[in-house]
């Protein structure tokens, strides 16, 4: 299997654990206003990143102990462990 392919497997299988674990998705409130601010965005920042994520063009990849979702332009970082959303920003 070629190393793309299972990249590609792993994105998925990446992606299908943060949407099993959605309900627990949350921030702190100190990353209610990064997100907000990294972004440019007035909306509730939990679910804004949520909607970000459900999306169909979205890639999840994860680094040690991070996912990153990728996607319209913009990164999520989303603590494995925890599914603290750490950060948002504009790629």
């Amino acid at each position: 299997m070629a190393l793309t392919e299972m990249q590609k497997q792993g994105d998925e299988m990446h992606k299908k654990a943060l949407l099993e674990n959605i309900d627990k998705i949350h921030t702190t409130e100190m990353g209610v206003g990064r997100i907000q601010k990294n972004l440019g965005i007035n909306a509730e920042p939990v679910g804004y990143c949520i909607s970000k994520l459900k999306q169909d063009n979205s890639v999840v990849t994860k680094e040690g102990k991070n996912y990153y979702v990728a996607v319209d332009e913009c990164i999520i970082t989303i603590n494995s462990s925890s599914f603290t959303i750490i950060t948002a920003h504009r790629a």
